[in-house]
């Protein structure tokens, strides 16, 4: 099978990705100045991290002074998936990618970089791999500083108007799945009304919102693995 390893085309391919995530790490830019953190926090964290649901779960908690434990197992939570697409693309690596390039790779395995690398025709060699990672980066990474500054140069109004989008954003990614597919409609207003009762009621108010994020994603997921299993030929093409 034919190895792809051309730098050229990995940069190529990997910049319609760096343009969306301007505007996606703009709005979280924003939504960390807003919500206390500094410019160079903010971007420490897009520098480090590379993952928007992960990020804005990551934010209020530690706004709110949040425990260690707390965001590491929220992270481990929303980020699983990353886990699993690694192991996937692995299966398409070429033999130049060694142990090292493994790690590094994996570091920036966004969705959006997993489904152009897995797309490819033939395997994947370091420097494609290398070229489709690198504009995602500096594209996430400039857009978080850009929102940043932004977010401590204009007037309040617009930094809180601003600061919705990277809800807008996720709303967007939802809505078309949910509509398609009820199974995942029904679990997300479960999570929703379980995120609501942690808000609202006596009691469960009191828990941080850290562990309010785990238990919502996982109450959710486990009433919809039992109620409505995803069969092997749904997920070959889902």
């Amino acid at each position: 099978m034919k190895e792809i390893n051309s730098f050229t085309k990995g940069l190529h391919n990997g910049l319609p990705i760096c343009f969306g995530y301007l505007s996606v790490a703009f709005a979280f830019g924003i939504f960390a100045v807003a919500n206390g953190l500094a410019p160079f926090e903010a971007l420490l964290i897009s520098a480090t991290n590379v993952t928007s649901a992960g990020q804005l779960a990551a934010v209020p908690i530690i706004a709110s002074g949040g425990t260690l434990a707390e965001l590491a197992v929220s992270q481990l939570v929303i980020n699983l998936r990353y886990a699993l697409m690694s192991v996937s693309l692995s299966q398409k690596l070429g033999r130049s990618v060694r142990l090292a390039d493994r790690f590094l790779i994996a570091f920036v395995n966004t969705d959006e970089v997993f489904a152009v690398a897995s797309s490819q025709n033939g395997t994947v060699g370091r420097r494609y791999l290398y070229g489709l990672i690198l504009t995602p980066f500096l594209g996430w990474t400039a857009g978080t500083i850009l929102g940043a500054v932004a977010g401590n140069l204009l007037p309040d109004i617009i930094v809180r108007a601003l600061g919705i989008a990277i809800y807008g954003m996720f709303i967007a990614i939802i809505l078309p799945k949910a509509k398609a597919h009820r199974p995942t409609a029904i679990c997300v207003l479960i999570a929703v009304a379980l995120s609501c009762a942690f808000y609202y009621l006596p009691v469960l108010n009191e828990i941080p919102s850290g562990f309010t994020i785990i238990i919502c994603a996982v109450l959710a997921a486990a009433v919809m693995a039992v109620a409505a299993p995803v069969k092997a030929e749904e997920e070959s093409h889902g």
